[in-house]
């Protein structure tokens, strides 16, 4: 078990308002060495480096961070919720249907929200969320058939 002494994530955590814990430090560094990671996968590399961590103080920890704005959390329909470290550009996302992967994809043009509603009942909007879904390229290649 190693603990960070990265003091740069125990500021960030003091900036958002949020308490110090070797564990919270622990899951934000998961999270940003992570690619769309889901709570069990996040509560495992938790676990390697402070020991034991529920599983409901991993999903209240991932609260608490999205809520300050320090990670984002994903929700494909279908699939379990994946968190990020990349937050703040208000990129969008590509779904894998048969294998499940999910990418990064840039705003295509404009600034955030990076699309215009045809009509925003009245919304201030601020955030687009879209998810491109198909194939990746290794099921591409192997000819997998999309079950999602």
């Amino acid at each position: 078990m190693t603990a960070s002494r990265d003091p740069a994530v125990a500021s960030e955590l003091r900036g958002a308002g949020l308490r110090v814990t070797a564990a919270r430090v622990a899951l934000l560094e998961t999270v940003r060495r992570g690619d769309h990671l889901d709570a069990e996968t996040i509560a495992t590399g938790v676990r390697r480096r402070v020991g034991h961590i529920s599983l409901q103080a991993v999903y209240e920890a991932l609260h608490a961070l999205t809520a300050a704005g320090l990670v984002r959390r994903i929700q494909p329909p279908g699939s379990p919720a994946r968190f990020e470290g990349r937050v703040g550009d208000n990129h969008h996302h590509a779904l894998c249907r048969s294998c499940g992967a999910l990418a990064d994809v840039d705003c295509a043009v404009g600034d955030a929200p990076c699309l215009t509603a045809s009509d925003d009942h009245g919304f201030s909007i601020d955030e687009a969320e879209v998810i491109y879904r198909g194939l990746c390229p290794d099921c591409s290649t192997t000819g997998s058939s999309p079950a999602l």
